[in-house]
């Protein structure tokens, strides 16, 4: 307390000046019209490029959040779209339980450049994941679940020589198989198309439908181009461009096929001639 009164003392003759100072400042803003507009707008100023800076500080800081939010409505209008395509020309008993149900997830990890690659998603057992769960993103197919811990998920990418997914023409409804050269990471193959389809440069490529991953209907790319395949004349392997950017996916969806046992179970019983 002592030094602080010893401070004034010292600097009694400079505090005198700087509070006189500012009450002058203070009747000259108050009294001159063109003085207390000049000090508004500098306030207003002022004030405005903090608000600025807090604004831009609270929209960075809540983007992860915003990204959720993007990502649970897209996961919505997945699961609408699927029971649209599925109740199609057919009455709905049930629409609280479609043939397909999504999840979301985040990336955190993306392998592409080698030819097995895999991504890493942080969702696990503990959130419903299990082993063969189709992987999608906004932009198309990404995937199936391989291996599930607790907490975490790897996901078999379709850039994997070991990827063999069932897809087609979305205009001739011809069926393949889609697979990966390993040469670009941009581009897939889709083989044992029929010489007779007619396929023509920038025909979209969607998933076919014949499996208990993926339902129908989900993009895949566009055709670059097409060649007889060097193994059987009487097919066509086209390079088909994706719609994906594969490096660079950061959300994706999941897929569970509300029926996959009961089917599992019937085709079992089919093969053991039950």
């Amino acid at each position: 307390m002592q030094q602080i009164i010893y401070f004034f003392i010292r600097n009694k003759n400079f505090l005198i000046f700087a509070f006189l100072f500012v009450i002058s400042v203070l009747l000259t803003i108050q009294t001159h019209n063109y003085h207390n507009d000049k000090f508004l707008s500098s306030a207003n100023a002022l004030t405005g490029g903090i608000y600025t800076l807090k604004s831009n500080l609270t929209h960075y800081f809540n983007l992860s959040q915003e990204n959720k939010k993007l990502v649970e409505e897209n996961m919505r209008l997945h699961q609408e779209l699927v029971h649209f395509r599925e109740g199609a020309g057919t009455p709905i008993l049930d629409s609280t339980s479609p043939r397909f149900a999504y999840a979301s997830a985040r990336i955190i990890n993306n392998r592409y450049s080698s030819t097995k690659n895999f991504l890493t998603i942080n969702k696990g057992s503990k959130h419903g994941i299990e082993t063969d769960m189709g992987v999608i993103s906004s932009n198309g197919l990404v995937g199936i679940v391989g291996k599930v811990s607790k907490n975490y998920a790897t996901v078999q990418s379709i850039l994997n020589t070991n990827s063999k997914i069932n897809a087609k023409l979305a205009k001739s409804g011809h069926f393949g198989t889609l697979v990966w050269n390993t040469q670009d990471p941009q581009v897939v193959q889709l083989i044992d198309i029929p010489r007779m389809a007619d396929v023509q440069k920038g025909d979209t490529i969607v998933t076919g439908g014949r499996s208990i991953i993926f339902p129908e209907g989900i993009l895949i790319g566009t055709v670059k181009d097409y060649v007889p395949d060097s193994y059987d004349d009487n097919y066509f392997k086209l390079n088909v461009s994706l719609f994906n950017d594969m490096t660079s996916l950061q959300f994706v969806y999941l897929i569970d096929h509300n029926d996959v046992e009961e089917i599992l179970e019937l085709e079992k019983d089919m093969k053991d001639g039950k």
